[in-house]
């Protein structure tokens, strides 16, 4: 009898601290985003594409966010130079290639934000890989980076509208890339 009473109150303390791990709250955002990058190291290329984060709250104040994105763009990429004296006096300009690409983060990591009214203002840091994929170039999967901030606005108890912006480091292609990312979108909280 002790020991199914043991047992039974053991079984009762394990369940009550997993329950306290599992997130109870938190909020999803889907939406726009505009991402400035020098993917192919020449020149910086703006691009657009779409954002999604999903936050689960493990504290009050401080969260764990999954952050996925999509980037999709093109950039004209010099190949070759006319040698000077078979063009005209201005000189011939280089001849290029449109070359379109698409970029995938997948980052997570901590997110601290408090409400201020109907204001949540937060800031975040994160991890993850990066995933380019160009046609011409092929592909290429790097560790990517990513910190900033930003700012949801309630518009009514369970749908905020949320404008964020985002330094996203990376390393395809053995380039270094520091982009930025600026992302506007609703907010679903739960």
């Amino acid at each position: 009898m002790r020991n199914a009473i043991l047992i039974g109150v053991t079984l009762f303390l394990c369940s009550a601290f997993s329950r306290a791990q599992i997130p109870t709250s938190g909020n999803v955002f889907f939406g726009y985003s505009y991402f400035n990058t020098n993917a192919s190291g020449l020149n910086r290329v703006n691009t657009n594409g779409w954002e999604a984060t999903v936050e689960g709250k493990v504290f009050p104040f401080i969260g764990i966010v999954a952050d996925f994105d999509a980037h999709y763009g093109s950039q004209n990429i010099p190949i070759a130079v006319v040698p000077v004296g078979t063009c005209p006096t201005s000189g011939c300009p280089p001849l290029n290639f449109n070359e379109s690409f698409t970029e995938h983060n997948f980052l997570f990591g901590p997110r601290v934000g408090v409400s201020v009214g109907k204001f949540r203002p937060f800031a975040e840091a994160m991890f993850g890989a990066a995933h380019l994929n160009s046609p011409q170039a092929g592909s290429d999967t790097s560790l990517a980076t990513a910190v900033g901030g930003g700012l949801d606005y309630r518009l009514i108890r369970l749908v905020a509208w949320r404008i964020q912006g985002d330094y996203v480091h990376t390393r395809l292609f053995n380039t270094k890339q520091d982009n930025a990312r600026i992302s506007t979108g609703i907010v679903v909280r739960f």
